[in-house]
This record gives structure tokens, C-alpha cells and sequence, in this order.
């Protein structure tokens, strides 16, 4: 049995938006919160040049994706989203990702920790996760 598309009112768009805006939000801060945890971890248990390189790990994904949510919220915002927006943006940032990793490692190579470099890379990577406990109480469960 086929199901029909219901057209949404104008304040149930307006809810959605502001819910998917604040979730993007929500996201990209948990993931700022996460690349402090590994530059905090970095520091205390192998000092200040893996401190470094776990800010630099962090902030090679943190950056790019900030950039990528802020980007869906301007589109979101505009009635302006699909399929095609969220897979170039997914691969550009992905594309800016390997990139400022790349160049982190062949600038920054002698000085690098690398297993710093990739806990804050990972951590803030699965920033999300700090989210999946509070999502109810903050408007972000989907079900």
C-alpha cells in the first residue's frame, strides 16, 4: 500500500528547520568538545608537541566540517537542500580533510606525533557520540 507525500505547513517547516539548524550546531560543538579532550589527554600523557599535533589532527576535521554544517544551514535555511548539496558538500570536505592532512605532513612532519595527530583526528571524528545521551532532553531525537 503506497503512502502520500503530505505537504508540510508553514510552521512545521519552520520547526524543522530550526531543529535540523540546532542539531548541525549541536554536532560541531560536541566534536570541539571532543578535540579538547584529546589535546587535554595528548597533553597530560605525552607533553606539549603531541598537545600540538592533536590540535592539528582535530582541527584538520573540525575546520573543514564546521564549514560544511554552516554551509547545509544557509541551505537549509533557504528551502535549498537535496541530495546534490549534501553529497558535494560531504566530498568537498572530505577532499579538505586529506588535504590539510597532507600538508600537515609534509610541513609539520619532523615535529608531528602521530598518534596524537590521529586521537584528536578520531575523537573529534566521533564527537557525535556525546550527543547520543542527551538527545531527547536537547530536541534532537529523530524517532
Amino acid at each position: 500500500m503506497e503512502q502520500q507525500a503530505r505537504e508540510f505547513t508553514e510552521a512545521e517547516r519552520a520547526a524543522l528547520t530550526s531543529r535540523a539548524c540546532r542539531g548541525l550546531m549541536w554536532a560541531v560543538l560536541a566534536q570541539a568538545v571532543m578535540a579538547g579532550v584529546a589535546v587535554l589527554l595528548s597533553a597530560v600523557f605525552a607533553g606539549k608537541w603531541a598537545a600540538l599535533s592533536a590540535l592539528a589532527g582535530a582541527l584538520a576535521y573540525l575546520i573543514p566540517n564546521a564549514l560544511y554544517a554552516a554551509r547545509l544551514m544557509f541551505h537549509v535555511a533557504q528551502r535549498r537542500t537535496g541530495s546534490g548539496v549534501l553529497l558535494v558538500g560531504e566530498m568537498l570536505k572530505l577532499v579538505a580533510v586529506g588535504l590539510l592532512l597532507w600538508i600537515l605532513a609534509r610541513v609539520a612532519g619532523e615535529w608531528l606525533v602521530w598518534p596524537a595527530l590521529l586521537l584528536g583526528l578520531l575523537l573529534t571524528l566521533k564527537g557525535y557520540l556525546l550527543l547520543v545521551p542527551f538527545r531527547k532532553k536537547m530536541g534532537l531525537d529523530l524517532s
